[in-house]
């Protein structure tokens, strides 16, 4: 029997009634459907708990793309495909909208799919080490004035710039902070890591792209207050003058769904809101 962990949005009437539709399609066809603890008992579901997690052959995400970035943080030694159902706004890794679950669906049960690997980060500050899917960033906080930042690859100098502060990016995360920032969009199958400051002082400081198998040292030289440094825009930690954040690609990689009737392509351009017309 194949076991499937449903996390469903259950702060909305509409969200409950459609994971219910959920649940109901799967469990009709012999899926085993779990879901987390706090969430069991509103939809008469076994709790996750009361399972193997290797047992699970996916994860099917309901929200949007921070819904997925949540469950990654909480679940981090989960190595399952996920497939991200979006109840709110398109998303990048949430692309399955609601009109299209089911036919979404019995493509996944039909093995009609691909897995495809996203890249993600490991960061060391303070021997301490977290990860990132999107991005990790560094931000001037309470702090009035850019700060000055230098940056090192494997030891080597590029800059030493005055901004607000630095986003290290994957290209999963591409299209996140760092596009707002004037970062590059990265196709999420590549391995690359993108170097977006924030505001600059010095407009010719532009992002640069790395391979992956380098490692980035960013160190701290402003003797001012302490600097945010965000994972994924969820956790955080702070940066104090002198010290240095270590970061690397993780040996860890996302394993994501990926369904034929749903384009990459397609979705950047309604995100992005690109009007250029086929010719």
């Amino acid at each position: 029997m194949m076991k499937i962990a449903l996390f469903p949005k259950v702060d909305k009437e509409t969200s409950k009634r459609i994971a219910k539709g959920v649940i109901d399609f799967l469990t009709e066809r012999n899926v085993m459907v779990v879901t987390d603890d706090e969430t069991a008992e509103v939809f008469n579901l076994p709790p996750l708990s009361s399972i193997d997690f290797k047992e699970l052959q996916f994860i099917i995400s309901m929200g949007g793309d921070g819904t997925i970035l949540r469950l990654l943080h909480t679940y981090e030694k989960f190595d399952i495909p996920i497939i991200g159902i979006n109840v709110g706004h398109l998303g990048f890794m949430a692309d399955i909208p609601v009109p299209d679950i089911y036919p979404s669906l019995t493509d996944l049960l039909e093995g009609s799919y691909e897995i495809e690997n996203r890249m993600m980060l490991s960061a060391v500050l303070k021997d301490q080490t977290n990860f990132a899917l999107n991005d990790v960033v560094i931000h001037r906080s309470g702090n009035p004035n850019l700060v000055e930042l230098a940056i090192k690859v494997d030891g080597k100098h590029i800059n030493t710039f005055e901004a607000d502060g630095i986003i290290v990016a994957t290209p999963n995360g591409s299209t996140a902070y760092s596009l707002a920032a004037g970062g590059p969009i990265l196709t999420p199958q590549l391995e690359a890591v993108a170097l977006t400051p924030i505001c600059p002082h010095t407009i010719s400081n532009r992002p640069i792209v790395l391979m992956p198998h380098h490692e980035i040292q960013i160190q701290y030289l402003t003797t001012g207050r302490a600097l945010d440094v965000v994972y994924d825009g969820i956790l955080q930690g702070q940066m104090e003058a002198g010290e240095t954040l270590q970061i690397k690609k993780h040996k860890k990689m996302l394993r994501i769904v990926r369904l034929g009737r749903h384009d990459y392509f397609a979705t950047l351009r309604t995100k992005l809101g690109w009007v250029g017309k086929l010719r």
